[in-house]
Formats: structure tokens, sequence, C-alpha cells
């Protein structure tokens, strides 16, 4: 709990009862566990880095776009300034996408 109290407040100064609040809410949502065998208690990510990012997404799409994922592609697109190698290289993945369904 420390260590991440400690890499979350060099970021940006952040209360040590806030990181302990969110991480309390992250296992009851079941994105962490908690080892209560050890003192102070450890906490783990529940799932692989992909796994969560995958299930978020999802999640996101639902709640904000309607289930679109073409809309979450184009507000994402607009949101920021995309370089050209960038809009290649998505480009690339969706043609690779495409071949794939085929």
């Amino acid at each position: 709990m420390r260590e991440i109290h400690e890499i979350l407040d060099a970021e940006e100064s952040i209360g040590y009862t806030t990181v302990l609040k969110m991480l309390q809410i992250m296992t009851e949502k079941g994105l962490a566990q908690r080892d209560d065998s050890l003192r102070p208690f450890v906490y783990r990510a529940r799932h692989s880095q992909e796994l969560t990012q995958e299930h978020l997404l999802s999640d996101l799409i639902h709640r904000a776009f309607g289930g679109s994922v073409k809309a979450l592609v184009v507000r994402a697109l607009a949101a920021s300034k995309s370089s050209k190698k960038d809009l290649r290289e998505i480009e690339q993945m969706l043609d690779k996408f495409d071949r794939k369904k085929k």
C-alpha cells in the first residue's frame, strides 16, 4: 500500500487515505485483491493489464457510446491530433482485422 501511495504521490499530491479508499473500492469491484495475511496489507491486480483494459473499454463503449465502436474511434481520433504515422498504423491494423474476418 505504501509503495502505491509513493508512486501516485510522486505524480500528483494525493493523500494516503485517498489511495487506501481507491484500493478498497477496486477490491470490492474485483479489480484488485488484498492479502490479509501480511501486515501491512499487500494489494495486487486481480487480472492482467490486457484483460482489465478489455473489460473497462467494453464497459465504456456500452455506457458512453451506446455500444458503438465506431463512435468511440471517431471521438478518440477527434479528441487529440494524430500523426500521419499513427493514422497509417491504425489503417494497417484495421486492414489486418478485416482480413481476419474473411
